[in-house]
């Protein structure tokens, strides 16, 4: 099992270095546009890989995030509480957040699949916006994995409590 995580561990960090590029990949691109507009030539479908980006850089630094517990969270009463009974609503988020992720990972492939039989594509360019959308469902997926991780430590922490 603990070959398994450390899998997903290097997955995690391969999301979170994709995950920052889209996000400099943004930032030039949006730049680069801007100069083209004000000089007469903007960068055609700018708009869509920024968007393609965008969706990319935020899937793929939810796992992390939520590894790391930077997401903001309202503590003020619950900190007040026993670290046993903390540890007891740590899992009962953790299961409630992990049931929906995994329900929404399962949809986003789903969608994909859908979107991939229609031979759906973007405005301008004609990408295959599939491909994002099954990215975006295996982001979950990692996510979906991360949750899982964080509800079997604070188990085993409850347990040596």
């Amino acid at each position: 099992m603990n070959l398994f995580w450390k899998i997903i561990q290097w997955v995690l960090d391969k999301m979170k270095i994709i995950g920052a590029a889209c996000l400099v990949g943004m930032t030039f691109l949006t730049c680069a546009d801007v100069v083209g507009r004000a000089l007469g030539h903007p960068i055609f479908g700018s708009v869509e890989i920024v968007g393609f980006m965008a969706t990319l850089a935020v899937v793929m630094a939810m796992p992390y995030t939520h590894q790391v517990q930077g997401h903001i969270g309202v503590e003020i009463l619950v900190r007040l509480l026993s670290e046993k009974t903390q540890t007891i609503i740590d899992i009962c988020t953790g299961i409630i957040s992990l049931i929906l992720f995994a329900l929404v990972s399962w949809r986003m492939a789903v969608y994909a699949h859908t979107m991939q039989d229609s031979g759906e594509v973007s405005m301008n360019l004609e990408l295959p916006e599939h491909v994002i959308i099954y990215l975006t469902a295996f982001c979950l997926v990692v996510f979906t994995l991360i949750i899982l991780k964080d509800i079997i430590t604070n188990i085993r922490k409850l347990k040596n409590q």
